[in-house]
């Protein structure tokens, strides 16, 4: 079923076009990629497709009835909000009835409202749909409902806005850049969530695991053509590579035709023939295909790495806490020449303070950290670049010099340093407060690898870069001669870079694990299952161990059944207050103890069928 085509959208920002002409459609159920280089207009078509922008020309056709939720990069909300109201704020009639029964729960001695919203929570079944937003908001960490929107970091907003999408459950969800902001947890929790959830999904995304295990078509804009790939991003892969080659070859035989072609135009007669004309304006077909040329520069890194003594980084005996949260806990490490160690933990535990201590923008509570003379940092931030009110792109690399130095002796210019980096002469003339987020990003590490760092420090490089500026980064570090320390939730980057890590449990505990990621899981994988104190309250871990023994219907009662019987406690001990009015009439006892004995038999009943579905998960 079609429920979105997209007929010759074209866009342009003054005299920059970003694309023309672009036509595909979204299907029910299709799971699709879009993929493009930075600045190719990947965010704009989002924002199109979501109602947020609008074309040059062409339109968006959507079929009637069709709901869609846009998860933008930057989520707009009611500061005044919590979390828990702004969850509610929705058109959606189930939520509105979830909403009104929370309400009735604060207010028991409303008996009225209170049994009018449970009847409409059984009648409509939101019983699933209040305990699936709450695993929701769970997983994300948003425990806390009644936080205010204003009080969120930047982080929390963007899993707030994930969490609203998913809980709309629209019939298309629009994703920019899902994974961003979410760890490693996060991310594979909501992997496994699209796997079972109906989402017809279209994302724009730099995570190449996301991309293989949630995506099965993949659509790329390529030199102003879009081409389609029915399958994940391994089979994207060998099936461009193959239309690379291809298209080689039809260029190469366009040539060989166009120079034959050309030497018949010159020396032919005046008169013009039918199919001399026919043949001169195939003549114009075979000379733009002879002349098509593939613009695939890449980015050239090359830095001065400055030498690398014997001594490097200790830590000794580390300590630091923000009051009662502990961060390390007598820390002990001696970096070696040439480590490339990954950093992983939840969000919270840690990370970015370590990075912090470690570059001494803040001190340990107690202990040393020591830092070698020849040591060098060259330190990617998550908060990227420095934008400055009408800085132009060439303006931020001259501030290191019209010449920057190179091996060997060699130095470059600014502005063939920009070139190497993919900003041609007009782009380097344009402000950086109009350059997509992934260009920043792009010019924020050429600035980071010209000041020549010997230990480089990357705290989330792969947010909003494109995959094809990815793919050069990662060849570049596997060849960089330096320390480096990543933290990133890229795991298809911490797999290729990385041969150890440091894993943040929480509570000052950093394991040293002598891998990549992927070995870390196969590890963690083999190891005995431990059930955590976090992991009694958490439903989605009770969904795991249910999952052997309980069929899906089941396991969905076995949920419902936990919600309901809470519910009914509650309404139980509504009608048993109610008792406690001396003016009840005789009638009005007879028919309260009738409700309340058909509530005491609903409750017996539900409890015995949860036990039943106990037993089978103690077997």
């Amino acid at each position: 079923m079609n429920y979105l085509t997209v007929e010759n959208i074209s866009k342009s920002y003054g005299e920059l076009e970003l694309f023309s002409n672009l036509s595909f459609s979204i299907h029910k159920d299709d799971k699709i990629a879009f993929v493009a280089k930075n600045g190719s207009g990947k965010t704009s078509i989002l924002n199109i497709l979501s109602g947020a922008d609008t074309p040059d020309t062409g339109q968006i056709v959507i079929r009637n009835g069709i709901r869609l939720s846009f998860l933008s990069q930057a989520p707009v909300f009611d500061e005044q909000l919590t979390i828990e109201q702004t969850i509610f704020n929705s058109d959606l009639p189930i939520l509105k009835i979830i909403a009104d029964y929370e309400q009735a729960l604060l207010n028991p001695e409303d008996s009225d409202a209170y049994q009018k919203a449970f009847e409409l929570m059984d009648i409509h079944n939101a019983w699933e749909v209040e305990l699936q937003f709450k695993q929701i908001l769970f997983q994300l960490k948003l425990d806390d409902l009644d936080q205010k929107v204003g009080t969120l970091s930047g982080g929390q907003r963007k899993r707030l806005a994930l969490a609203k999408a998913l809980i709309s459950n629209p019939d298309i969800l629009i994703l920019d850049e899902p994974t961003n902001h979410l760890d490693l947890e996060m991310i594979e929790w909501l992997e496994q969530y699209f796997a079972k959830a109906q989402f017809t999904l279209f994302m724009v995304t730099h995570d190449r695991y996301f991309l293989e295990r949630v995506c099965t078509e993949i659509i790329e804009l390529d030199h102003g053509k879009l081409y389609t790939y029915k399958g994940n991003y391994s089979y994207y892969l060998e099936q461009k590579d193959a239309r690379i080659t291809l298209d080689a070859i039809e260029t190469g035989k366009a040539k060989q035709l166009f120079k034959k072609e050309l030497d018949w135009m010159r020396r032919q007669p005046k008169a013009r023939t039918t199919k001399s004309k026919s043949r001169i304006d195939d003549f114009h077909d075979i000379k733009a295909r002879a002349h098509q040329r593939r613009n695939d520069h890449k980015i050239q890194l090359e830095i001065n790495m400055e030498r690398l003594g014997s001594k490097i980084v200790e830590f000794h005996k580390v300590s630091k806490r923000f009051q009662d949260k502990i961060i390390l806990d007598n820390f002990e490490y001696v970096f070696k020449k040439g480590e490339r160690i990954g950093i992983i933990g939840k969000n919270g535990t840690g990370k970015s303070t370590f990075l912090n201590m470690l570059t001494q923008t803040m001190q340990s509570d107690s202990g040393k950290i020591i830092i070698g003379e020849t040591v060098k940092f060259g330190y990617y931030t998550q908060s990227g670049i420095a934008v400055k009110r009408e800085q132009k792109v060439i303006d931020v690399i001259k501030e290191f010099g019209e010449y920057i130095p190179l091996t060997k002796g060699r130095q470059i210019s600014a502005k063939q340093l920009l070139e190497r980096f993919l900003f041609d002469g007009k782009k380097q003339y344009d402000f950086v407060e109009k350059l997509s987020g992934g260009e920043q990003k792009r010019l924020y590490l050429c600035t980071v690898l010209i000041q020549n760092p010997n230990f480089l420090i990357l705290d989330e490089p792969t947010n909003d870069l494109d995959i094809v500026t990815l793919n050069i980064l990662e060849d570049f570090l596997l060849d960089f001669p330096g320390c480096l320390l990543v933290v990133s939730h890229d795991r298809y980057f911490m797999d290729k870079i990385v041969d150890h890590l440091f894993i943040f449990k929480g509570e000052g505990v950093v394991q040293d694990f002598p891998g990549n990621y992927s070995d870390y899981r196969t590890y963690e994988s083999s190891q005995p299952k431990e059930i955590k104190k976090s992991e009694k309250t958490d439903p989605l871990s009770v969904e795991k161990n249910e999952a052997n023994k309980l069929s899906y219907n089941e396991q969905k009662e076995f949920k419902n059944l936990e919600s309901k019987i809470r519910a009914l406690e509650l309404n139980k001990k509504t009608l048993e207050a109610k008792f406690n009015d001396a003016e009840l009439s005789q009638d009005e006892i007879n028919t309260l103890s009738e409700e309340l004995q058909l509530v005491i038999d609903d409750i017996a009943t539900k409890e015995a069928r949860w036990f039943e579905l106990s037993e089978k998960l103690e077997d």
